[in-house]
């Protein structure tokens, strides 16, 4: 793992230089050149960090190379309180990417990350070279919406992830998932137990906000794949099949058995159909 100061915050990050995840030998988390093809950019969801990619990291770092950040205010990077907009997500991985002299990345995002991923192509559509956009969605937040993750927010500060993590997590993984596969269902809730409250409510609240991303999808000219959990009842497949049928040329992959976190839950299926689109760039 390395970390920068890019952005006006401390970012931590794992990258792979082509021969498995790891950190360059001088700590700065900086791969080399030995991945083919161009850098995969890996973008967590709320309330999550960069280690929820860690399966796509070991099976896929051999051949790519692949970076996974903390946003801010999640796992090692700064924790900024009040709001954080999607915009500066979006600019603190461009500011990432400029540290790291890559001009141009594939992006993965899921979730939150999806939309952070669909901000980043809004602001920075030359440095996109392609998309993956996982159980996430387009449209703008609603008004009861706003006022639920505001809600929440107050809820994260005055109490903390506890309540909340133990809540939701047969809703961020399939039920089927928690009973047959208890460590991917452990690392899901130790990821949002750790999440700093301050962090994750500034998160939300900027996602109360966020703008709609559906007039946009049309002039998406990169290689694009649709992915979602069959069973994700947070975005379901109607989403996933909006943002397909709305974008020329993108694949769609349902991976079964799979809820909110199909990059977990199924990798094997995951990693295949993100390698087959990574092939395509």
């Amino acid at each position: 793992m390395g970390s920068v100061f890019a952005g006006g915050i401390r970012m931590g990050f794992d990258d792979t230089d082509g021969d498995g995840p790891g950190a360059a030998p001088d700590g700065t988390g900086v791969g080399g050149a030995g991945a083919a093809g161009v850098p995969v950019l890996m973008v967590h969801g709320h309330p999550f960090d960069r280690t929820m990619w860690a399966p796509q990291l070991h099976a896929l770092g051999a051949r790519h190379r692949m970076i996974a950040p903390d946003l801010r205010g999640y796992g090692r990077s700064t924790v900024v309180p009040g709001i954080t907009p999607l915009d500066t997500f979006a600019r603190d991985l461009a500011a990432l990417l400029d540290h790291l002299g890559i001009e141009r990345a594939a992006l993965c995002g899921l979730s939150m990350g999806g939309q952070i991923v669909l901000e980043f192509h809004r602001l920075f559509p030359e440095r996109v070279a392609g998309l993956v956009l996982a159980d996430t969605f387009a449209q703008a937040e609603t008004p009861q919406g706003r006022k639920e993750r505001n809600d929440r927010a107050d809820a994260l500060l005055r109490d903390g992830m506890s309540g909340y993590a133990h809540a939701v997590l047969d809703s961020m993984v399939a039920p089927a998932t928690v009973r047959d596969l208890p460590d991917v269902a452990a690392h899901v809730l130790r990821m949002m137990l750790g999440a700093p409250p301050q962090g994750a409510a500034a998160a939300l609240r900027g996602r109360a906000e966020r703008p709609d991303y559906t007039a946009m999808l049309a002039g998406v000219a990169v290689p694009t794949l649709v992915v979602v959990g069959r069973d994700d009842v947070f975005t379901p497949v109607s989403d996933a099949r909006f943002l397909h049928d709305r974008i020329p040329g993108a694949r769609l992959a349902v991976i079964e058995g799979a809820g909110h976190l199909p990059n977990l839950e199924r990798p094997a299926e995951f990693n295949r159909a993100l390698s087959m689109l990574l092939a395509k760039i």
